[in-house]
């Protein structure tokens, strides 16, 4: 890289990848399942592809439970509600997708980067979003047979509890809406 001449490649180590996932959601409990999964990174030219692989699954279900499961709750005084694994859920086995394609792009050289190849560490974590992303179309699509508003909000993480609200029924309905001014919060969002 010429820093003096703006010309090269600056970022030679920038992994890409993609991620596609399909769910299915139970919009009485707001629970979903994971179908399937297939991802594609780019590696260049892996020295060991069993553990760039590896690396990359590994990633994306720490991903999963980021945009999915992992609530932090505080209370408005700011102690910490969610500090075990009672409060806390993380992503186990029953989490992994059903069907999980892992690939690497074919090999590719690059004389930029040590044997042409690149660290992929966590860089899978932000793939974990297409769980995210799947279970929001999903809730789009309940929403849609009941002639719900299009316009819904579901944060991250995506629990259960926001997902069977965010599905609107005759029964979301009568769940009454609090003015926030009425009372107390017993825990405060963190955006």
């Amino acid at each position: 890289m010429d820093w003096e001449k703006g010309e090269g490649d600056p970022f030679p180590y920038y992994v890409y990848g993609v991620a596609c996932s399909e769910v299915e959601i139970d919009c009485l409990t707001g629970a979903h399942k994971k179908t399937r999964t297939d991802i594609v990174m780019d590696a260049c030219c892996s020295l060991n592809p069993a553990i760039d692989i590896g690396q990359i699954e590994g990633a994306f279900i720490q991903g999963m439970g980021l945009y999915t499961t992992e609530e932090l709750q505080y209370s408005p005084e700011g102690v910490l509600y969610s500090r075990s694994s009672d409060e806390y859920k993380i992503p186990t086995i029953t989490d992994v997708p059903e069907e999980f394609n892992v690939s690497l792009l074919p090999s590719s050289q690059t004389p930029l980067t040590i044997y042409s190849s690149k660290g992929l560490g966590e860089s899978g974590m932000f793939l974990g979003s297409s769980v995210f992303f799947a279970i929001m179309d999903a809730v789009a699509a309940a929403r849609r047979e009941r002639d719900a508003a299009e316009d819904f909000t579901v944060k991250s993480p995506a629990t259960p509890e926001q997902v069977r609200m965010a599905c609107a029924d005759r029964f979301t309905e009568m769940i009454p809406r609090d003015d926030p001014k009425t009372f107390k919060p017993w825990s405060i969002p963190i955006v």
